[in-house]
């Protein structure tokens, strides 16, 4: 099994976490589809990272998938629930980190145009979703030891991944002060070989 992807995406970050809490054994091969050369394009239509290369050459693509697919085929150490309102539940905690991904990478990639090509309103735009999305993962965890309550799920991959990923690029954004609940949850899942070994650099 190979996973094609970056030490900087969050989406190949969250895959990587949940291959090393499964103890799946798997060849990374770096590769971006911003890389002229990418081989990306071959194996996922819409170019984009990560892309899970089964042993049958058959490719995964979106991290979503991904993991429910990882987490599926092994039976242990389960993130997701048996498909039930808990399951739905991380499930919109991984869509949420997900969509904080989302707004935070759109803001750096805008950010990174020439400056007379920017669009300030466009950063505005996503740093607005990640400011409410932020209130809104504080509200949702208030004082439960783990996102849905008291055992470690793929919600809490995902939240770390996304919370990991503001701290690499948007240092600027102090949510550990504004929203104490999540630093100490991010400070807590960081004592976790899976999130403390994929730690995102450029």
């Amino acid at each position: 099994m190979k996973l094609i992807g970056s030490y900087t995406s969050p989406y190949v970050r969250k895959v990587r976490a949940v291959l090393a809490e499964k103890k799946i054994d798997y060849d990374f091969v770096i590769d971006s589809p911003w890389l002229p050369e990418s081989g990306v394009p071959n194996l996922n239509p819409l170019g984009k990272i990560p892309v899970l290369l089964l042993d049958d050459e058959t490719p995964l693509f979106d991290s979503r998938v991904i993991v429910e697919y990882i987490d599926a085929v092994t039976p242990n150490n389960k993130l997701f629930p048996a498909p039930n309102r808990e399951r739905i539940e991380v499930k919109r905690w991984e869509a949420l980190a997900d969509g904080i991904c989302d707004a935070a990478t759109s803001a750096f990639l805008e950010a990174k145009r020439p400056k007379k090509e920017q669009s300030a309103s466009a950063i505005s735009r996503q740093q607005d979703k990640i400011t409410r999305s932020l209130e809104f993962m504080s509200e949702q965890l208030g004082e439960k030891p783990f996102c849905t309550g008291t055992h470690f799920s793929m919600a809490d991959i995902a939240v770390g991944t996304a919370l990991g990923y503001l701290a690499f690029r948007f240092a600027d954004i102090n949510w550990q002060e504004s929203h104490p609940n999540l630093g100490k949850l991010y400070a807590k899942l960081m004592l976790r070989p899976s999130l403390a070994e994929t730690v995102p650099h450029d």
